[in-house]
């Protein structure tokens, strides 16, 4: 069985006063790094973020609330319209306020990418190395 999982999903970006645009999200899960999910967001083949997100608070997001620094997400429901809302913050602006973008993904879909992390390594089986970890930190990577 592969151990890594890769999905690809149409996700759609606002970013402020913008309406709704689809770009592509690229989500990738690798056991070796058991608690992230790493996010590749692109449009017209140029990449526009990356973001190494929390699988657990991707699963709690579908559910309710989470979030209270950088990344925050939320369901939204809009009738048979089932999504998960992740608002990411970024620096800040002159004018004191922060870069904002959201992206809203189709729920059923991002719930079916985590059942196949979760198959992979099951919640509470996730292995950390520390000793590469700490090599990594003092390395500065």
């Amino acid at each position: 069985m592969n151990s890594f999982v890769h999905k690809t999903l149409v996700v759609q970006l606002q970013s402020g006063a913008m309406d709704r645009c689809p770009v592509l999200a690229h989500l990738s899960y690798d056991p070796a790094d058991p608690f992230a999910v790493t996010a590749v967001f692109s449009h017209d083949g140029r990449v526009l973020a990356r973001w190494r997100l929390d699988r657990d608070m991707l699963t709690l997001g579908l559910e309710r609330r989470v979030g209270v620094g950088d990344v925050r997400m939320r369901p939204v429901s809009t009738g048979v319209w089932e999504e998960l809302r992740i608002e990411f913050l970024g620096d800040a602006r002159p004018d004191g306020g922060r870069q904002r973008a959201v992206v809203f993904a189709w729920a059923p879909a991002l719930a079916a990418f985590l059942r196949e992390t979760r198959e992979v390594v099951p919640p509470g089986r996730e292995e950390l190395r520390i000793d590469d970890f700490l090599q990594e930190v003092i390395a500065g990577g």
